[in-house]
């Protein structure tokens, strides 16, 4: 995150000499991204984050592949994922390729037996339903509906729901996240034409140092495989820390729209970039104001990349039948535009309740086999009058 933030104790000078009360060192670790050249943040250990006691067990989490290639408009009914218990078995890969995977998720059950670390990836997850406290070595973090959490790779993380109701939209990110460059000035700071500022984003606010010793399972994912380690300490035991690489998050609510006389195109509901794709809020807004403007989007072609919609509430104008939780993806090459009647419906209209989030891939998707099983029959048909 582009903006400098501490929680706890920290010596004065980085690399220097820090005691314990009982006179041992505190653990410095530089959490780095990009070489040394990227974000990083100092985390200052009261034991060493390197004392592994044993790896008992690794499991193959990757994607099962089900459409290599495809050039069909697909929709998806995200709320028949059944829930599970388990926070990681109930992640469910959907949509994939080499920048990121897309996932849903119906946890019941808190993380309170292990720690989760992801080292691949850039971890971006929306809260649909549900509310708790996301957990990390740098901090707490207090969620509810509409949240985005986004974790960065490499962080050790516990999720506490408040209930069994949890439904989430999950991003793993292969190329670090970003707020959008075209919303910052050349030191990082967001601009006044940003939808959002810095105020909206919540880093940890409550940092939890612990010194237990023991067996502590650390489940980390790493090229498609969980690896279960055990450490001798809890991973918690950080007691302070400073930079601009730890986890945040920012609610949709938050987001600021941008309007027009006429209807305006995706890229102002940009809320997060990577190399590879962007996100997208959709949020309640005013229509657009010309006297002869139609605010349903104009039909398009996605040249360059895969679109995504993942629907979370109200009435989607250019969509027909469609409900929370359905996600739909229209591939690269083929046009797609507003559903039959929707542009002429649309006009007139002042302001609109949906709320959603988009993905654009600059690289095709795949379709997974657990993806097929939501899939709503004759989709790609429903543009025929």
């Amino acid at each position: 995150m582009p903006f400098y933030h501490k929680l706890g104790n920290i010596p004065s000078k980085r690399h220097t000499v820090f005691r314990q009360p009982n006179g041992s060192l505190y653990h410095e670790q530089l959490f780095g991204t990009v070489g040394f050249d990227g974000m990083s943040t100092l985390m200052y250990h009261v034991h060493p984050p390197t004392e592994v006691k044993e790896i008992i067990n690794q499991t193959n989490v990757a994607p099962e592949v089900a459409l290599e290639k495809h050039m069909s408009m697909l929709s998806l009914q995200g709320f028949q994922l059944s829930p599970e218990s388990d926070y990681i078995n109930s992640r469910t890969p959907i949509l994939v390729n080499s920048d990121c995977y897309i996932e849903l998720a119906a946890p019941k059950q808190s993380m309170t037996d292990y720690f989760y670390k992801n080292a691949d990836a850039d971890e971006v997850l929306f809260i649909h339903k549900g509310s708790g406290t996301l957990k990390t070595q740098l901090g707490n973090i207090d969620f509810s509906y509409g949240d985005y959490l986004v974790i960065p790779r490499g962080m050790i993380y516990q999720i506490h729901f408040n209930d069994e109701n949890n439904r989430l939209f999950i991003v793993q990110s292969f190329n670090p996240v970003y707020t959008p460059k075209r919303y910052r000035n050349w030191f990082g700071q967001l601009l006044e034409h940003s939808p959002f500022c810095e105020r909206d984003l919540r880093p940890p606010h409550m940092l939890e140092t612990h010194e237990e010793e023991g067996d502590f399972l650390i489940r980390i994912k790493k090229q498609d495989v969980i690896y279960d380690y055990v450490y001798a300490h809890h991973p918690f035991n950080v007691i302070g820390w400073d930079g601009y690489n730890f986890p945040y998050a920012f609610s949709i609510h938050e987001f600021e729209p941008i309007t027009g006389r006429v209807h305006q195109p995706p890229p102002v509901h940009q809320t997060f970039e990577t190399t590879g794709f962007v996100m997208c809020s959709f949020v309640p807004r005013l229509y657009d104001y010309h006297p002869n403007s139609i605010p349903a989007p104009y039909n398009h072609s996605n040249i360059d990349s895969d679109e995504v919609l993942y629907y979370v509430d109200g009435d989607f104008m250019s969509r027909n039948n469609i409900e929370q939780g359905q996600i739909t993806l229209h591939p690269s090459g083929i046009p797609h535009g507003p559903h039959p009647g929707a542009y002429e419906r649309s006009i007139g209209k002042t302001e609109t309740k949906e709320l959603a989030v988009m993905i654009d891939t600059f690289r095709p998707l795949k379709v997974t086999k657990q993806a097929l099983a939501m899939k709503v029959d004759g989709y790609e048909k429903s543009w025929i009058h």
